[in-house]
């Protein structure tokens, strides 16, 4: 078996997901020098108050985190495109071990009930097969062990890519495209809700405000990245 795996590693050799140098044996997605180069947030009050600015005014947040900045074309896209579009499950393991590992160490979302991530239109689902997010929801479900419920909150209709929208498109088109089929399962629960990027804020905020409607309900919310204003 090692033998096989070392010819078709000579073949198709495995390559870091940034900047396509061969890995060696124990590197995996990155190399060591792209893995010392991730855009990891260092989290503080500061950072964490600047986040929670976002959902100011528009809706009550218990607690926030983001694990990674994202820019156009670097690591963190290029590690989140593979698990969005390539299927690369090993990916989202590997985010969700570092998320769980600085969660742990930050101590928050300690009162977590449930864990819930911002869902895909069916359409897109079908079409990709899976929901990049559950891979995260799996591993931190596991790691916390809190309960991850794919499907408690679904969406109603399918919208423009988010990165193809202006700001203003992205704020006046998020409303009233999410629906809770049982809402008595969230009643007086703390969700942990999850998605890949923060940019505007506006897919998470359309997601809370439909989940506010659950009675005695909190919401947390854990992105992969957030998108740092220019």
């Amino acid at each position: 078996m090692k033998l096989i795996k070392d010819l078709l590693s000579i073949f198709f050799p495995d390559l870091c997901i940034n900047c396509y140098s061969r890995l060696l044996e124990k590197e995996n997605h990155l190399c060591t020098i792209c893995l010392n180069d991730l855009p990891v947030i260092v989290f503080n009050d500061v950072i964490k108050k600047m986040l929670k600015s976002i959902f100011y005014g528009k809706i009550p947040i218990e607690d926030i985190y983001s694990f990674m900045y994202f820019t156009k074309n670097g690591i963190t896209q290029k590690l989140i495109h593979g698990l969005k579009y390539k299927n690369q499950e090993n990916i989202g393991e590997f985010i969700g071990r570092r998320i769980c590992y600085e969660i742990t160490k930050l101590q928050i979302f300690k009162n977590i009930d449930v864990i819930v991530p911002v869902p895909l239109h069916k359409s897109k689902l079908k079409k990709r097969g899976y929901n990049q997010v559950d891979y995260l929801g799996n591993i931190l479900s596991v790691h916390l062990n809190i309960p991850f419920m794919s499907g408690v909150l679904e969406r109603e209709s399918k919208s423009k890519t988010q990165t193809r929208k202006q700001r203003f498109e992205r704020f006046s088109n998020s409303g009233r495209k999410f629906f809770i089929p049982n809402i008595e399962c969230l009643e007086n629960k703390h969700i942990l809700l999850l998605d890949d990027v923060i940019t505007t804020g506006g897919t998470l905020i359309s997601c809370s405000e439909e989940l506010l409607k659950v009675k005695n309900i909190k919401i947390s919310i854990c992105t992969i990245a957030y998108t740092e204003k220019g």
